[in-house]
């Protein structure tokens, strides 16, 4: 249930960047996640994977900007390219655009044919999106959603995660830490984060992992900066809440008022 994600992993350390990955892997972080827009952390990875691909969930995304039918075909070969593979195990539409549902589903459906893919999603799509299109591809078709989610940004329990639930489609969440906003440690939520972590012998940000994956269908993939943080996630995955933390963890971050449209970064 926890991944590993790979946003902004090509602005530091190259080295400190595939050790991190390595160290995740072999920690059982299998499912790593990039897109065509993360500059070069396709080519991190290529370096990271080399020689164990088989082992991988590797998935890609398509820019909105390239998501005709001949674009999102010609982006995924280029992805392919970077990552050195010859199949993403899943390819996703990174956020809704321009072109019509009907003209990305007829490339991830061609990809799939020619084997390049192995199943497609979508990514920061609202329900209004998914009912759109799910009426295109139809039930069954559509892997997952991958959307904003960490402590203090709960919007997504409203309308998304339960739609998802419905339609037997699998919720992955990006920047389950938020973007720089984690809990400050002397905050009143950051030291109950802390209390939980010490009955756990855990961290404060294992047990935010494990909370937001408290759901079956939920899946996080945090960015590690080094092999000791992609540790440190991979513990998150042994780390079972009761009820009464939830409880106690649900009331320190309440999800607030549905929001009138999704957020995303």
């Amino acid at each position: 249930m926890i991944g590993q994600g790979t946003w902004y992993i090509d602005r530091g350390d190259r080295k400190r960047a595939v050790a991190a990955l390595c160290r995740g892997i072999e920690l059982g972080m299998t499912h790593i996640d990039t897109a065509e827009m993360y500059g070069d952390a396709e080519l991190v990875i290529a370096e990271a994977i080399a020689g164990n691909r088989d082992d991988l969930f590797l998935v890609s995304k398509v820019l909105p900007s390239n998501a005709s039918r001949r674009g999102t075909i010609a982006a995924c070969e280029r992805s392919l390219k970077r990552l050195k593979t010859d199949r993403l195990d899943c390819y996703l539409l990174h956020w809704r655009g321009s072109y019509p549902l009907a003209e990305t589903v007829a490339a991830f459906d061609e990809l799939a044919h020619a084997g390049k893919i192995r199943a497609w999603g979508v990514s920061n799509f609202d329900t209004d999106d998914l009912d759109e299109i799910l009426a295109v591809a139809g039930e069954g078709r559509i892997a997952c959603n991958q959307v904003l989610y960490h402590l203090q940004e709960r919007a997504i329990e409203h309308a998304v995660i339960p739609w998802c639930q419905q339609h037997g489609i699998a919720v992955v969440v990006y920047s389950p830490f938020g973007h720089d906003d984690f809990p400050a440690p002397r905050s009143r939520a950051g030291q109950l984060l802390q209390e939980v972590a010490d009955a756990h012998r855990a961290t404060p940000r294992q047990v935010a992992l494990s909370f937001l994956t408290r759901a079956k269908s939920v899946f996080a993939i945090p960015k590690a900066s080094s092999a000791d943080h992609a540790a440190d996630n991979a513990a998150a995955g042994d780390l079972v809440l009761d009820q009464d933390e939830i409880a106690a963890l649900d009331k320190a971050f309440p999800r607030g008022a549905k929001p009138r449209g999704l957020p995303m970064l």
